[in-house]
């Protein structure tokens, strides 16, 4: 246990995400306002020794439901709704971000606002300049405070959950560790509160959890166990350290970091050979993938090998979706396999004209190719 203290203590820089589930009372829905200040608290201790921290946080929806009276989200048509649910995120975004400004002004903390879409990180260049935002506000000693804009968005460009957009978040900032805040302690080996059942304290790189995920969502947020869990995974198999723990214990933070020997948590312990930056983001956005190139046999054999190969036209048999030069696409087999994902230096039109053909550059070079 000595040996996870020190490897956690020494992490520098961190993505927090809470839950809706972790902010609110479950009996009324109303804001933990004790909760919230105890978090705000905490975060400003541990950027006051010199880590690097940003929250990612959920709720919005929730508050502004709250605010008008609303106990359910509903319209006579799918539009309908989906207007109602953006009205109370516009409500609910103001009230939660004049709450936390409050509360980070009297620890004599800045923090700033990021509301992010999917189009955020599948567009290259709005990649690239939130990035350097982010950078910069970690610079100037801020702490970014990051939610989904739900405002604007819409089912097909919205992230699964915050769990989701935090794991990207930490893959695009190649932080040192992510730590998701929920209402439980962690991943139970059966189902909490029977005989025998407790918290899976470590999860290996290559342990098989499903049979432990149950299904269940809060009834505040969008996500459930089994996203945090496949998002834990994914973020761990890049190389970055993950624990979920019970956000509405008292000091979860500063024991996570500086005693986690203390604390009941689930830790996914990230692999030793952790990839580079740019493929941890690869690896992590395959959902935002636009296309599906498919490759014949050799070509399998070839890019699943021990060497570093990357993927040459000859080797595609077909190419689907419509794509541009440096979009995602996912890289199938012949049965239609997904092998993994990569960034194509080719668009669609382009690489059709090139299948089967020799003596061309890579449609993914190996540097951007991550296989699962």
């Amino acid at each position: 246990m000595n040996n996870i203290r020190e490897q956690i203590k020494d992490k520098k820089k961190i993505v927090v995400k809470i839950g809706s589930s972790s902010l609110q009372h479950s009996e009324t829905g109303d804001l933990d306002y004790i909760r919230l200040e105890k978090l705000v608290r905490e975060l400003c201790d541990i950027s006051n020794q010199g880590k690097e921290v940003v929250l990612v946080t959920s709720g919005a929806i929730a508050v502004g439901k709250k605010a008008v009276n609303l106990k359910t989200i509903e319209g006579q048509t799918q539009a309908e709704a989906m207007a109602v649910k953006q009205a109370c995120s516009a409500i609910g975004q103001a009230r939660l971000m004049m709450a936390y400004q409050k509360l980070f002004s009297e620890y004599n903390h800045v923090a700033a606002q990021i509301l992010m879409t999917k189009n955020t990180i599948v567009d290259n260049l709005n990649r690239y300049n939130a990035h350097n935002t982010f950078t910069q506000l970690l610079k100037m000693g801020v702490i970014p405070i990051v939610n989904e804009n739900d405002t604007i968005s819409v089912t097909e460009l919205m992230f699964t959950d915050n769990d989701e957009l935090s794991g990207l978040i930490a893959t695009m900032m190649d932080v040192q560790a992510l730590i998701i805040l929920s209402n439980v302690d962690g991943i139970y080996n059966g189902k909490p509160g029977e005989p025998g059942v407790e918290v899976i304290r470590e999860v290996d790189p290559d342990k098989d959890l499903s049979e432990y995920i149950r299904t269940e969502k809060s009834g505040f947020g969008r996500g459930g166990m089994m996203t945090k869990c496949n998002i834990a995974r994914k973020v761990a198999d890049e190389g970055i350290t993950v624990m979920i723990a019970n956000g509405k214990r008292e000091h979860v933070l500063t024991d996570l970091i500086f005693q986690p020997d203390t604390l009941v948590f689930t830790r996914f312990i990230p692999r030793s050979n952790g990839v580079s930056s740019v493929k941890k983001w690869i690896a992590h956005s395959s959902g935002f993938a636009k296309g599906q190139i498919y490759l014949n046999a050799k070509a399998v054999e070839a890019v699943c090998g021990d060497r570093a190969v990357s993927l040459l036209p000859v080797g595609v048999t077909r190419v689907e979706g419509d794509f541009e030069k440096d979009d995602l696409v996912r890289i199938m087999s012949p049965e239609g396999k997904e092998l993994g994902v990569g960034r194509t230096a080719y668009g669609s039109d382009e690489a059709r004209m090139l299948i089967g053909h020799h003596d061309c550059k890579p449609i993914v070079h190996y540097d951007y190719l991550y296989l699962e």
